[in-house]
């Protein structure tokens, strides 16, 4: 049933807790098929049992027979069984398996209109401290703190998301202004970001950006890359509010790193330059 939904498009599988979230997809469309078909039979029977040219004179005293309630019976038992075995667990293990930042690689992603911003920690794996007073759209959207502690090597991205493959990333989400969706699909990640709330989410791809492009050979998505999302209107820009996604093997995402340190580098250079110049 999961190739079905697939090649109807549900998205690949690139992440560890994706798996559990398609059985329960593939169980629920199976329980509806059959209540479609079924449903949709009894209607058909019906309309051609009970049609008016045929029985505009026959006195019915209803249905004696008590196999409808039994059916609805055995529905209610069938989906009480997906709703407590396994939707409940699903999401028991999406807000209580959280790990910890010591056990995971630690991102912060700050939503608004209309961009997401994602805040790294950098070598130290320390987050410096972040200030709403701070906060500028395009010189600091995450309002950090260079003078914090822990601050220096931090950085930012907007619209692009950088990780590790087979690494458990925790993203500890928020938002500046209205509630935005934060939605990785090939990840199976979608959580609201709410102001005023810091919700973390959690995923461990299985897949390099690489690997996952040349699962697309050949179909609709073939040369596209993956996509964070939101999916929650949040303002007439609600539809260009997306960023780019990116899962590098361990070496590759090292290099990014160090060229992220790079920029950062020369970035406090440009400023003691400029502040030399305001010593003359």
């Amino acid at each position: 049933m999961i190739d079905i939904l697939h090649k109807l498009g549900l998205p690949i599988n690139m992440s560890v807790q994706g798996a559990a979230i398609d059985e329960i997809n593939a169980i629920v469309h199976w329980l509806m098929l059959v209540l479609f078909v079924g449903w949709g039979l009894f209607f058909i029977v019906s309309l051609v049992k009970f049609r008016a040219s045929k029985n505009a004179k026959a006195d019915y005293t209803g249905v004696k027979s008590h196999l409808s309630s039994l059916l609805e019976a055995v529905v209610a038992v069938i989906e009480i069984t997906i709703l407590f075995g396994f939707g409940f667990p699903i999401w028991a293990a999406r807000v209580t398996d959280v790990p910890t930042p010591d056990e995971s690689i630690h991102l912060r992603v700050v939503a608004q209109q209309f961009a997401w911003n994602v805040h790294y920690p950098g070598p130290d794996g320390k987050f410096g401290n972040t200030r709403a007073d701070l906060v500028d759209e395009q010189e600091n959207p995450v309002g950090l703190d260079r003078s914090s502690d822990n601050a220096s090597d931090d950085f930012y991205t907007v619209n692009q998301l950088h990780v590790p493959v087979d690494k458990k990333i925790r993203i500890d989400l928020s938002s500046l202004d209205v509630i935005h969706s934060f939605t990785l699909p090939e990840l199976r990640v979608k959580q609201d970001a709410i102001p005023g709330m810091v919700i973390p989410v959690h995923f461990t791809a299985t897949m390099t950006s690489d690997e996952f492009l040349k699962t697309t050979i050949g179909t609709k998505r073939e040369g596209k890359s993956l996509e964070i999302t939101c999916a929650q209107l949040c303002g007439l820009g609600h539809y260009r509010m997306r960023g780019f996604f990116t899962v590098h093997d361990d070496d590759g995402y090292q290099s990014w790193l160090d060229e992220q340190a790079e920029y950062l580098e020369e970035e406090s250079g440009d400023d003691d330059d400029w502040g030399d110049d305001d010593d003359w």
